[in-house]
């Protein structure tokens, strides 16, 4: 167990891993690229570094010569090879949904499994329209371990009946290896890395509106990838910079995809003082820096149309809202609870001891704010969580009496230098 202490302030100039989502996308796709290719800015996290286990059990070669730099030696859109035992996927569900979508269009069979969190997340969204393709996708009673027999695949047009960058993805890795183009037809728009690595590799895929589609291609070729930091990992570092008073944060090349932004764009509307400085692209991903100081905040409202857009970071918004004045709500966010956790009761159950006014509802929640620090002094658990633990270490600063964290190593999902980087920024008087 963990305690974060109280502080006056974050201050200093801070950058983060490699975005998580792209660099699955980035590996994955090298797997199946033509030749070589180099990944700068990787992410290293639990969950990318199971990605990179997943191709090398697939058969392709890694190379590792830093720790934020990749090689891949792709082998090829139909190289893959059956591994002798399951593909282990940890807690990503992003590999296991996108890998079942690459898979689909190879021959032979292939197990997908993972932790006890991973298990019990939903795979019939992603297996019921593969099956559709052509594909023969078995879950386990709707969930993992999940096999996939690949084959000839049929092009379809998919109506999302929820926002999933992951389900679409799957289906447009699919599509690449169908007799026909494919459509992807999403409720909400979500993000878009999938979409843009695929054009950047020479696939053709074309947006209108809310339908994606990819036509069938014969090779890939990436060549270099430059990953921007993670906005999902600068979240918190965002939060508590605008919540203490006195403080000054800069963080530097973070991904600004207009598809992730959502938290920003919310913050910006609660009156947050934050300007983005030296915006430039690096791969056809938006990047800059994000310089971030101590505001005051009013309530606001998140539509389920915005919620796609900062799913990730809406346990931020629920604190955030705390320290507000007036009532916020958050509705259409029912994908809060098929997470690693159920995050709306994890959230409610974290945050309402530490005297935050939270009341969950069926597809979010609804925060009455008081403009003063939360007592604190409870202890947050993470249930495995690695976006609960994280709000955790937030709320501990921000707090009168700091916080205890049960199971904090759960940040190491996604950025296991979370608690390092927040204290080194945190300003104790």
């Amino acid at each position: 167990m963990r305690f974060v202490a109280p502080a006056s302030s974050v201050v200093g100039h801070i950058g983060l891993p490699g975005d998580k989502s792209i660099s699955h996308r980035a590996v994955l796709l090298a797997a199946v690229a033509d030749g070589e290719t180099r990944i700068r800015g990787f992410g290293r996290s639990l969950d990318t570094e199971a990605t990179v286990a997943a191709v090398r059990v697939l058969g392709v070669g890694v190379d590792e010569p830093a720790p934020d730099e990749l090689v891949v030696h792709g082998v090829g859109l139909r190289g893959l090879r059956v591994p002798a035992g399951p593909i282990d996927c940890g807690n990503s569900g992003t590999l296991m949904r996108l890998l079942a979508g690459l898979l689909a269009g190879h021959g032979g069979r292939f197990e997908l499994t993972g932790d006890a969190s991973l298990r019990a997340r939903p795979m019939d969204r992603v297996a019921d329209p593969l099956g559709a393709m052509g594909a023969r996708v078995e879950t386990t009673a709707g969930g993992a371990p999940l096999a996939v027999e690949g084959g000839e695949l049929r092009g379809v047009e998919h109506e999302l009946p929820v926002a999933s960058a992951q389900v679409k993805s799957a289906l447009l890795l699919a599509g690449l290896y169908a007799d026909r183009p494919t459509a992807v037809v999403e409720p909400h728009s979500t993000r878009d890395h999938t979409e843009i690595l695929l054009r950047h590799a020479g696939a053709h895929v074309a947006r209108r509106g809310r339908r994606v589609d990819v036509r069938p291609t014969e090779r890939l070729s990436l060549g270099e990838v430059t990953v921007p930091g993670d906005l999902s990992s600068a979240a918190p570092f965002l939060a508590a910079a605008i919540l203490l008073a006195g403080s000054e944060l800069t963080v530097h090349e973070v991904g600004l995809n207009p598809t992730r932004t959502g938290f920003v764009d919310v913050l910006a509307r609660m009156g947050a003082r934050l300007t983005v400085l030296h915006r430039r692209r690096a791969g056809g991903e938006p990047l800059g820096d994000l310089d971030t100081r101590s505001s005051e905040l009013v309530a606001t409202r998140v539509t389920p149309r915005e919620v796609p857009r900062l799913v990730d970071e809406l346990p931020l918004v629920a604190l955030v809202a705390g320290l507000a004045r007036g009532t916020t709500t958050v509705r259409g966010a029912g994908e809060l609870r098929l997470k690693e956790t159920d995050r709306v009761e994890a959230v409610t159950g974290a945050l309402r001891p530490l005297g935050i006014h939270i009341l969950p509802a069926d597809e979010g929640f609804r925060v009455r704010g008081v403009p003063t620090r939360p007592r604190g002094g409870g202890v947050v658990r993470a249930r495995g969580d690695h976006r609960v633990a994280m709000l955790g270490g937030v709320a501990g600063l921000v707090s009168r009496e700091g916080v205890r964290i049960e199971d904090d190593e759960a940040v190491a999902v996604s950025f296991p230098g979370f608690f390092d980087l927040l204290e080194a920024v945190a300003q104790r008087s």
